[in-house]
């Protein structure tokens, strides 16, 4: 069978604006790049008004493993599967960041027969948006150091500045550094650092915002540093939002592609789940719910980050309201959460999978704390076997949940009809009783114990007294009923990446936290996580370049 990117190669696409007419978005309100790639107009968006919303759909999976689980691509699949059942349907997703591409994982446009297209361009520059993420975080960077530069009217304390800079590449020589060295005519030197641009509570904003006004006034209330006295400094009191909107006016328009079935899709935005909120922009989902009568979108990593974060964040910030969720998991990835080497995989072994059930179990459970339906599905790859998916079926239905079999890697919306029909059963039922995990009135500290004991199933929470102190001061100032955003490994329900499977009577350490008050959460970091993460030691950057023919291999 032919690989991914030869798949994508291969693709038939239409024109963008034949695209742009299956949602009846006028040929005027698409700003193209190039043929097959366009964002749709805020004047468009804006002109959507009262329009009854489609079903919102909700991918998510359990904790990823070497092995893959397929979120991307079970999307991908679904949506086409949708269409294919005779729905008006359309998908969601986020924008790859170039760290991962060039790092560990690859590419991030789906897989096999359910992919997004076109994949090079989705996967490297795209149209842009990362780079003017980018370029207006480090904007308000050099506005920091220039009024500290011109006398420091606003009375910054230099060692309370923390606004960090940021790039869109896995560095990690740069996490911490030291800036403004070389002498009086370069500033004064101060610590500093970098993080991912995913990371960047830009990224956040930007995802979150639903218009260019609310945009400029989130990025107005972001604290890039404080006094001596501890009061706050504004973005927007060194005069920064102005010019930050402007470079971010193209950027928070959504970009419309489509998938190998010529069905169509949004990708925006890109914050990880690991480290952010892990959803695409409220812009995309909110536009693509007016346009369509079934919305797929997908939330990053397993259903302890992504989903939680979708749910408790997205969904309470932008009024969203899902109707179904799919849980993504592989007989692979099974057998890894239960004690099976990645070398073994290929050997059938029911009972690891029976075992590694536990952690897809711990998905489902969660996922019905949020009063949303859930049904399973099961990415399929050659080497499963009849006795190993049945296993996982009736473990299934042993919780009163279907896990039906997708096989869109190969047979694109041919594999994902059954799926497709069984969700959109669930997303007609009104079984939906959707409601946060927590109350807005909990005290910060109070949010950060529920999330870790009731989805990641912690005995305790740990933080220093500086950690409690600090929470403490962002409630008496106002912040303490904004969520909270938990950044931790993605690789277990704990903060250690090689305990697999459903652990329990665990401590989540809370290392530091951060205030991002223009996107309207506090951020938890926990563990060793790294909001700049590094290069392993093979990355793929290594095997990526330009054949004899002038096209890239190595990327997918």
């Amino acid at each position: 069978m032919a690989s991914d990117i030869e798949i994508a190669r291969a693709a038939k696409m239409k024109p963008i604006q034949e695209i742009g007419d299956r949602l009846n978005i006028p040929d005027e309100s698409l700003l193209p790049y190039g043929r097959t790639k366009a964002k749709v107009s805020a004047e468009f968006i804006e002109g959507l008004g009262e329009r009854e919303n489609g079903k919102l759909i909700l991918v998510t999976a359990i904790n990823p493993t070497p092995a893959g689980e397929g979120k991307t691509t079970t999307t991908v699949g679904l949506g086409d599967g949708l269409n294919k059942i005779g729905k008006n349907a359309m998908i969601c997703l986020r924008e790859p960041s170039l760290g991962p591409c060039f790092g560990m994982k690859g590419g991030a446009a789906g897989g096999g027969f359910a992919q997004v297209v076109p994949m090079e361009d989705i996967n490297l520059h795209f149209t842009g948006d990362f780079h003017a993420i980018t370029s207006a975080h480090n904007l308000l960077s050099a506005l920091i150091e220039n009024h500290i530069y011109w006398g420091n009217e606003l009375g910054i304390d230099q060692r309370r500045v923390t606004w960090r800079r940021v790039l869109d590449m896995n560095d990690r020589a740069l996490r911490s550094i030291v800036c403004s060295l070389g002498g009086v005519a370069n500033g004064f030197p101060r610590e500093g650092g970098f993080d991912i641009t995913v990371a960047s509570e830009i990224m956040a904003i930007l995802c979150l915002a639903t218009d260019l006004e609310d945009l400029q006034k989130r990025l107005g209330d972001i604290i890039v540093a404080y006094r001596r006295d501890r009061t706050p400094i504004y973005a927007r009191d060194i005069e920064a939002d102005g010019a930050m909107t402007v470079l971010l006016k193209e950027a928070l328009q959504p970009n419309l592609v489509q998938t190998l079935e010529n069905n169509p899709a949004f990708i925006h935005g890109g914050p990880f789940a690991n480290i952010a909120h892990g959803c695409n922009s409220v812009v995309a989902t909110q536009t693509a719910l007016k346009l369509a009568d079934y919305v797929v979108t997908e939330a990053g990593f397993g259903a302890d980050l992504g989903a939680e974060k979708f749910f408790d964040i997205k969904c309470r910030k932008a009024g969203l309201s899902p109707d179904a969720v799919v849980i993504v998991a592989t007989i692979k990835a099974l057998k890894m959460n239960g004690g099976i080497a990645k070398d073994d995989l290929g050997t059938e072994n029911v009972e690891a999978v029976a075992k590694g059930c536990a952690n897809l179990g711990r998905h489902i459970e969660n996922v019905k704390q949020f009063g949303v339906p859930a049904v399973v599905a099961i990415n399929h790859f050659t080497a499963d076997t009849d006795a190993e998916i049945q296993a996982v079926k009736d473990y299934c239905a042993d919780l009163g949940v279907d896990a039906i079999l997708a096989t869109h890697w190969a047979n694109g919306s041919a594999g994902t009809e059954e799926l497709a029909t069984r969700v959109s059963e669930l997303a007609e039922s009104g079984a939906a009783q959707f409601a946060p995990l927590y109350e807005d009135g909990l005290s910060l500290f109070e949010k950060i114990e529920t999330i870790a004991k009731r989805i990641y199933r912690a005995d305790e929470v740990l933080a220093d007294k500086s950690v409690r102190d600090q929470l403490k001061r962002w409630e008496a100032d106002g912040f303490g009923d904004l969520p909270v955003c938990m950044a931790k490994t993605q690789y277990s329900f704990s903060t250690d990446p090689q305990l697999r499977g459903a652990p329990t009577g665990h401590s989540l350490p809370v290392r530091e936290v951060r205030l991002s008050a223009g996107a309207g959460f506090i951020v938890a970091i926990c563990g060793e996580i790294m909001t700049m993460p590094g290069l392993p030691r093979v990355p793929s950057a290594n095997q990526i370049r330009l054949d004899d023919n002038g096209q890239i291999e190595g990327l997918f």
